[in-house]
């Protein structure tokens, strides 16, 4: 099993074999949702202080709903979480959705899209230019070993450095680690972690070091905006909560809309929740960089499931993009 345990898997297929999985027989009060932590998790803040899930159930009859949030730091803790129903709706990075969405035959989804901004690739290591000079030695922090949003990234441009198949070079040079952690690692010259491929704002906040550099930036690999971050949760979930689902989607659009609308707000809020050391101007200029996405309509999601199918981590390729998500969002533009 990829990232996620076996008996996680056996415990969700029973549910959906027979009978109801516990708390999800009926739509309840109480919504617990789980992110990872960085910028492009923006809008969950914003939900959260601004209580835009409660705000919209309670306008489509669900009133006095209890919503909880929880920071999950690994992709791959945060699946088991929700296969377990420890969560009712994951915030992580779409790799992390697709796998489940084909380890459980489909059984999970994308609920929406969320954020992608580009993320880089650091390195104190003065020897590293590019992704080709990594050597044995070096020990390059991702948030999931392998099939973190990162590990998929370094494949990709592993691919287009060395040609075909050449994704897992660095596999075992790569260390699970969060991104705070991380950060603290990569600013020690002492932790054997000399590398992280990071994100917004811990990418800029690292950058500020003289002895980091960045070898690439996501963007020069992708070619172009793409979702990095989405939501998602168990289909019998989404049967048994229509009203949390449309609630949460709407919550993210008003989220996503704040932020475009005001993105010093928005940025405000996020630094007054997680502390990190970056100045509100800092932030709202990480915001509004070229190919940064802040919305629920997801853009080039497939890009990740046609790498991840040819590479073997998905057995079964999708269609297209709305083959793994719920129909809520179907009327949309995505990709």
């Amino acid at each position: 099993m990829q990232r996620f345990t076996r008996l996680a898997l056996l415990v969700f297929a029973a549910c959906l074999g027979g009978g109801a999985m516990p708390g999800l027989a009926a739509e309840t009060n109480d919504f617990h949702i789980a992110r990872q932590p960085g910028l492009v998790y923006i809008q969950a803040i914003v939900m959260e202080e601004k209580k835009l899930v409660e705000k919209h159930a309670a306008k489509l009859g669900l009133a006095d709903i209890k919503v909880k949030y929880s920071i999950i730091t690994s992709g791959g803790v945060m699946t088991e979480a929700l296969l377990s129903n420890s969560i009712d709706m994951a915030i992580t990075g779409v790799s992390n959705m697709l796998l489940a969405w084909g380890k459980t035959n489909g059984a999970v989804k994308s609920v929406a899209g969320m954020a992608g901004v580009p993320f880089r690739m650091l390195t104190r290591n003065p020897g590293v230019k590019s992704i080709k000079d990594f050597g044995p030695n070096d020990r390059i922090a991702v948030p999931t070993i392998r099939v973190s949003m990162q590990a998929m990234m370094m494949g990709i441009a592993l691919e287009q450095a060395f040609g075909p198949g050449q994704h897992g070079r660095l596999d075992s040079n790569q260390v699970q680690l969060g991104h705070p952690e991380a950060l603290q690692a990569l600013l020690n010259p002492q932790h054997e972690v000399n590398s992280h491929f990071s994100i917004p704002p811990f990418q800029d906040i690292a950058i500020k070091s003289p002895l980091v550099h960045t070898v690439f930036v996501s963007s020069e690999v992708l070619g172009g905006p793409v979702t990095i971050s989405n939501c998602w949760a168990s289909q019998r979930f989404a049967d048994a909560n229509p009203i949390k689902i449309k609630a949460f989607i709407a919550a993210v659009d008003e989220a996503s809309d704040m932020i475009a609308n005001d993105p010093r707000m928005a940025a405000e809020i996020y630094l007054a929740n997680t502390k990190e050391k970056i100045t509100v101007d800092e932030l709202v200029a990480v915001m509004k960089q070229p190919g940064a996405v802040f919305s629920a309509t997801p853009q080039r999601g497939m890009l990740w499931a046609e790498y991840m199918h040819r590479i073997g981590l998905v057995k079964q390729k999708p269609a297209g993009w709305k083959d793994y998500t719920f129909p809520n969002i179907h009327d949309r533009n995505g990709s």
